[in-house]
């Protein structure tokens, strides 16, 4: 039994393409090919088929088919371009900050071209890049924004699908040296052959190749543009080559041709069950699949068995995008006003699901917490394409359920590893509870590629500003008008530089604000003591003249 299809209540007001999963539990999704970016929230019960849209800042430049990640800060980059209205096989590189809304464009590794290249976040937070014009890769740090080189492949990285490990290696068939597959290996900073297919599941003709997801199991399921697939065991050494063994095909089209339905640049997506959902069509004049058609492939058998299509599913595969969501559903976009979301059938195993160790049981609205866990980024990457799209979801969510069935989700960064099937390892992520968050006591939850771990119990709080002393707050406001601006941390005052204008405006508003609050608590004070100096003065009238004197020397040092 498979899952069911359903649109969109509120489907897109523009062509939906490449989808991210932010961490604070929203879907970014982009306008395809153009500039804009629109935002998918979740209504108050966490329900994303009734989610309502909103526009979100726009990027310096166009682009279509390009690099893609969530980064580990939870920050979003996107790289390069095969068409943008910066050229042909663009160079660009920008990166989108979710908290202030805003993109900025930053240097790339120096090639003339990036294109489609294929990305991979590894399991330290940086960001491996390929060259599809060279053998040659680049390493970005996300903390230095900086590029440095990074090591040669056995060829270019044109049109490959990366996938990370286990081990925190990354495997590719290689498109160009069909049908042999490498894997770059940390550690060592190196590629390494991973062996070869067991039959060719990238294309001598146009070089394509689909997804390829870590399953639960610890093998790696790579499906071919040839309408072949194949699964790879990991060894137990990192740089050791592996083993390769048979997958099932797809289907011929028309039955009885010879000719098997291709995935050549297709959406894939790991689902909670262990399965995995797929696409793949009859191969048209052009070589490139055409109308899609959706599938499963069952591990435990081995199987690709047919799934109901949505109903937008009537283009060529390679227009199609899938993302995995917190509620364990599946979206799917394929360039048009029409996102359908699949609602697959049966329960992860308790095995796959994340744990949490540690955590505040008492959360303040406004505030940042840390949380430490195990498998809090999942077992797999969980959504692969290929070098058009990059949508990996192996990062932790933090999403708070109350009483009433409201769902709240606390954004999430700075997690301690981009690494997945962690095992026993110890984890953490940070993550700051909204303002919006309702007070009361709620169930706190872990959510890992679209599944939950024990939620545990909590009680949010209205958040107070914790200023030890009045001579804090006197020194505070005392440089509300002049020297440099400060914030207040969790443990003291923090000068604030001019590292960041967006940050410096917001925080001169705050320090407007609290001057013109400030100001009227002033008036309000001089509208009392005025009120109560009429009635003291009244009182005093009728008091015997001792007490009268004893008032007066009592409020003397007060005045001084």
């Amino acid at each position: 039994m498979h899952g069911t299809w359903q649109p969109l209540l509120n489907q897109p007001p523009f062509g939906a393409s490449t989808m991210l999963l932010l961490t604070d539990g929203t879907v970014m999704c982009q306008s395809s090919g153009s500039r804009d970016w629109w935002k998918l929230t979740p209504d108050n019960a966490g329900d994303y088929v009734k989610g309502i849209w909103s526009k979100l800042a726009s990027m310096a430049n166009s682009r279509l088919y390009f690099g893609s990640a969530v980064l580990q800060d939870g920050r979003v980059i996107v790289a390069g371009g095969e068409y943008s209205d910066g050229g042909s096989e663009f160079n660009g590189v920008e990166i989108y900050d979710p908290v202030l809304d805003s993109w900025t464009s930053i240097a790339g590794p120096g090639w003339a071209n990036i294109g489609d290249a294929i990305t991979c976040v590894l399991a330290d937070g940086r960001v491996l890049l390929g060259n599809i014009f060279s053998n040659g890769t680049a390493i970005f740090d996300a903390i230095t924004e900086t590029w440095s080189a990074g090591p040669t492949k056995d060829d270019a990285s044109d049109e490959e699908t990366w996938t990370l490990l286990g081990d925190g290696t990354v495997l590719t068939v290689e498109c160009s040296n069909i049908p042999k597959a490498e894997k770059y290996v940390p550690s060592s900073n190196s590629w390494v052959s991973a062996g070869t297919t067991p039959s060719p599941i990238a294309e001598a003709t146009m070089s394509e190749i689909g997804p390829a997801l870590l399953l639960p199991s610890g093998r790696v399921f790579c499906i071919g543009g040839t309408g072949h697939t194949a699964l790879y065991q990991p060894p137990a050494s990192p740089s050791s080559v592996g083993t390769w063994s048979t997958g099932p095909d797809f289907p011929e089209s028309p039955p009885g041709s010879g000719q098997l339905m291709k995935a050549n640049d297709a959406p894939g997506c790991l689902l909670p069950n262990g399965g995995v959902l797929c696409t793949a069509g009859p191969a048209g004049a052009t070589g490139f699949a055409f109308p899609t058609y959706f599938f499963e492939y069952d591990p435990g058998t081995n199987t690709l068995s047919a799934v109901p299509s949505p109903a937008n599913a009537g283009g060529v595969v390679y227009a199609g995008r899938m993302l995995l969501i917190p509620s364990g559903q599946v979206l799917f976009a394929a360039g048009g006003p029409d996102i359908e979301v699949y609602t697959p059938v049966g329960t992860p195993q308790v095995a796959w699901k994340p744990s949490i160790t540690s955590y505040p049981a008492r959360l303040e609205v406004g505030l940042s917490y840390t949380l430490f866990g195990r498998q809090l980024n999942g077992l797999s990457q969980a959504v692969s394409y290929g070098d058009d799209a990059q949508m990996a979801t192996n990062y932790p969510l933090v999403r708070l359920a109350y009483p009433s069935g409201q769902v709240v989700y606390c954004r999430t960064f700075d997690h301690s590893t981009m690494a997945v099937a962690t095992g026993a390892a110890l984890e953490s992520t940070n993550f700051l509870v909204p303002w919006s968050a309702p007070r009361g006591a709620a169930a706190l939850c872990l959510v890992a590629n679209g599944i939950s771990s024990d939620c545990a119990k909590v009680h949010v709080y209205p958040h107070r500003v914790h200023i030890p002393h009045y001579e804090a707050w006197n020194w505070l406001v005392g440089n509300l008008a002049d020297g440099p601006l400060w914030v207040i941390g969790r443990h003291g005052p923090h000068p604030i530089g001019p590292f960041n204008g967006r940050l410096v405006e917001r925080a001169k508003q705050a320090y407007a604000n609290i001057r013109k609050g400030v100001e009227e608590l002033e008036a309000l004070g001089r509208e009392v003591d005025a009120r109560r100096a009429a009635t003291e003065s009244e009182a005093i009238s009728t008091r015997p003249s001792g007490e009268r004197h004893r008032k007066a020397r009592k409020k003397t040092p007060a005045q001084g």
